[in-house]
């Protein structure tokens, strides 16, 4: 655990916020040593925060043990250095258990994901996730997508709870979004802070700035963090030239090729950790893997990628 403030830490990074995939040895148990390793090296990379076992992190894969014991193996990797969020999700009595599972093992905060299943009414969703702030002394940071999408008004209810310091978008509703910031800014006033957590969210990273949104989550960091921290310090700088290089040269191609097959935001990011050097294994199902084609692809994108980042000097 970090001692400086969760909020202060991660409202100017120095760096993407990096979701680390969650390594797996040829049994399919966890390998933590490896685990360690990916952490560690995303955080020499210049990760400004670890969201461990979150959504790229196969959450829901993941037993309580091995949560608990994955976010302890980020906290020590981590040494300090970078703050640990950890996710917390399914119904609010697992959301709790999974939330004091993290703040035992030393995690900063808590990504609190949509609950399982079900569609919530907006006073039910703003109760899951007070219950699940009061459970612990962790902030938490409310993930909007799916069937966890909220109004304005419950936003605004969310950010006045003290415990509440921001809401990270998986929905990409920009209009919904600038309302939601507008009414905030309105009527709970303060440094609530706000995420873009849409797939490749380097995708959008422009549209979201536009409404004051600069926070983001970055799987690419995973497996070329030179790439994502070109973009981010060229989207941070107002060096739109070189982001729409990235984007037009890797990013769009990317996404293009994430599309072509179901959970290929994660087995498509774990396929390119292991094509930069680091055996993390394959994802536990229901996921897949991706096709031996598509990993080529992959293989190719990256390379050209990293021509494109030399091109720009980084």
């Amino acid at each position: 655990m970090t001692s400086a403030p969760l909020a202060d830490r991660l409202s100017v990074p120095s760096g993407p916020l990096f979701f680390p995939v969650t390594a797996y040895g040829p049994d399919g148990a966890l390998d933590l040593d490896t685990y360690r390793t990916h952490v560690r090296r995303g955080v020499e990379a210049g990760a400004a925060a670890v969201f461990a076992c979150c959504g790229t992190g196969e959450f829901h894969a993941l037993t309580p043990e091995e949560f608990e014991t994955c976010v302890a193996a980020a906290v020590e990797a981590t040494g300090g250095r970078v703050p640990v969020v950890a996710g917390a999700g399914y119904g609010t009595a697992l959301a709790v258990q999974y939330a004091r599972l993290a703040e035992r093992a030393g995690a900063d905060g808590l990504l609190a994901m949509p609950p399982y299943l079900v569609v919530a009414g907006q006073e039910g969703l703003l109760r899951h996730y007070t219950e699940l702030a009061e459970a612990t002394s962790l902030d938490i940071i409310v993930y909007q997508r799916d069937n966890a999408v909220f109004t304005p008004s419950t936003v605004v209810e969310l950010a006045r709870h003290p415990k509440v310091l921001g809401l990270k978008d998986g929905l990409g509703d920009l209009d919904l979004m600038q309302r939601i910031v507008s009414a905030v800014r309105a009527e709970a006033p303060g440094d609530f802070l706000y995420f873009n957590g849409l797939p490749t969210a380097e995708l959008t990273g422009l549209a979201y700035r536009g409404i004051g949104i600069t926070l983001y989550s970055s799987a690419v960091f995973c497996f070329a963090p030179d790439l994502a921290q070109a973009f981010h310090k060229a989207l941070n700088s107002g060096d739109d030239a070189t982001a729409n290089k990235l984007l037009d040269g890797f990013y769009r191609p990317l996404v293009e090729l994430r599309n072509q097959g179901r959970g290929y935001a994660v087995s498509l990011v774990k396929a390119g950790v292991r094509l930069r050097g680091l055996d993390v294994g394959e994802v536990r199902p229901p996921l897949q893997e991706p096709t031996e084609e598509h990993v080529k692809q992959l293989a190719e994108l990256i390379e050209r990628g990293q021509a494109l980042v030399e091109g720009t000097g980084e």
